[in-house]
């Protein structure tokens, strides 16, 4: 599932226009939603998660935020800090505190944050780049549940170990935090705690809109429904929603959404020929027909 706040806007499909539509819909149908659906893909990969996040403005289009000029990730500086978990505080006590906590840590890409099974020792916010979300089942096939944007929080667990895997899809940084010493914020700051409360509660409605996308839509519904999330995603945060950035690789979306890897090639392929996408590369989508996408993640 892909998201930044509880707001979906209704997209734009011009990309040259600078007017992006700000008008908040009640509609929720774009969420994501990978999980070993009903498709005669799924025999190969499984798949259930989420996607999101919170992207503040991208320096280039690879799907990352923009980086402090003076190279280093400061968080005064930082792009997204008005949508991760410390845009709590307002005053510069309670953010100097928690800023003196942070240690930062820099990722290639797919190199390993933590694996399945690790001591669940750090949690971390997500300022730059994305991170996939994974289980490996007994016969080692690899299900995604899920893949972080920046603003997303990462590794907060109820038991000693982390009960799933994560790696960075692209180059990124984290914002590293002992859980430990995030525990003792929560007391001394509610409103911290509370908004952690509602990222959860973010992802728990997530989680419910991704079973029903996985079980019940095809291919081609559940791709389309993948690219709208992504601009929604872009609109939630007050940016264009082209040129889309999709750092993923075709495997990764594949397992993603319970889909072959063939499978996925052709439904992007039959898009880009039917004039709904034109990409610029792999892996930039330069325009896109969103009334048609909808329309395709409907079908029914």
């Amino acid at each position: 599932m892909l998201y930044a706040n509880n707001t979906t806007y209704k997209r734009h499909h011009n990309a040259g226009s600078s007017d992006v539509p700000r008008k908040p819909s009640t509609s929720t149908k774009h969420q994501h939603t990978p999980m070993g659906g009903q498709d005669n893909d799924t025999a190969r990969k499984g798949v259930g998660g989420l996607l999101h996040g919170a992207h503040g403005h991208y320096a280039g289009d690879d799907g990352r935020a923009a980086r402090p000029k003076n190279g280093h990730h400061e968080c005064d500086q930082c792009a997204v800090r008005q949508y991760a978990l410390c845009s709590v505080f307002k005053s510069q006590e309670g953010f100097a505190r928690f800023e003196s906590l942070v240690r930062h840590k820099h990722l290639h890409a797919g190199q390993s944050v933590f694996e399945e099974g690790d001591p669940s020792e750090y949690v971390y916010n997500v300022s730059e780049g994305a991170i996939r979300l994974y289980k490996l089942l007994p016969d080692g096939r690899r299900q995604i549940t899920g893949f972080l944007l920046p603003g997303a929080f990462l590794g907060l667990a109820l038991r000693e170990t982390y009960s799933y895997g994560a790696e960075a899809v692209t180059d990124s940084h984290l914002c590293q935090f002992r859980t430990s010493e995030l525990k003792q914020l929560f007391l001394d700051f509610p409103e911290l705690r509370q908004r952690l409360y509602e990222m959860a509660n973010d992802e728990l409605a997530a989680a419910q809109e991704q079973m029903l996308l996985l079980g019940r839509k095809t291919a081609k519904e559940k791709i389309a429904s993948f690219l709208l999330q992504l601009a929604d995603h872009a609109l939630n945060q007050n940016r264009d929603p082209l040129p889309l950035a999709v750092p993923m690789t075709r495997e990764d979306i594949a397992d993603y959404l319970g889909l072959t890897v063939e499978t996925v090639s052709r439904v992007f392929s039959r898009l880009r020929k039917s004039g709904v996408l034109t990409f610029s590369g792999p892996s930039l989508i330069v325009d896109a027909d969103f009334d048609a996408l909808e329309d395709l993640a409907e079908e029914g």
